[in-house]
């Protein structure tokens, strides 16, 4: 399945608004650069890494069978790692996983397709953690 084409117009001083095909977002700088209208696009960069990871994690758990019943990515740039700086990416999870599924999943939360797109042109350090169940008597 081809992608759908990003367009991107001028919409104030560093404003835009960016159309992925039936769907419009707004980019922008925070003041006093821009008037923080919507995410920079390093912040959007970071997002697609993020929902990536989410997706790729969820999707690889679903065809093995196993009960991963919640994955949260928490993102974000780090500018003071080396020259380009590095994205650090927080990823939990909630289910009945033994060791062995925790690692793997750990693993393939490194290697999504936007991860692998952006190579070793960025560092992507990436932190698993596991939410313990909640126990019958502590939801009620």
């Amino acid at each position: 399945m081809p992608g759908r084409s990003v367009t991107v117009h001028e919409n104030g001083r560093h404003a835009r608004t960016v159309d992925v095909g039936p769907h419009r977002l707004t980019a922008d700088e925070p003041e006093p650069i821009g008037t923080d209208l919507g995410p920079t696009p390093v912040e959007l960069l970071v997002a697609g890494l993020g929902t990536c990871t989410s997706m790729t994690v969820r999707m690889y758990a679903e065809r093995k069978g196993w009960v991963l019943t919640g994955v949260d990515v928490s993102a974000r740039m780090d500018r003071g790692y080396g020259p380009r700086g590095q994205i650090v990416k927080d990823v939990e999870l909630s289910g009945d996983l033994d060791g062995e599924q925790i690692s793997r999943l750990a693993t393939i939360a490194e290697h999504c397709p936007v991860q692998r797109m952006l190579g070793d042109s960025v560092h992507v350090h990436t932190r698993v953690t596991v939410r313990p169940p909640v126990s019958p008597a502590a939801a009620a």
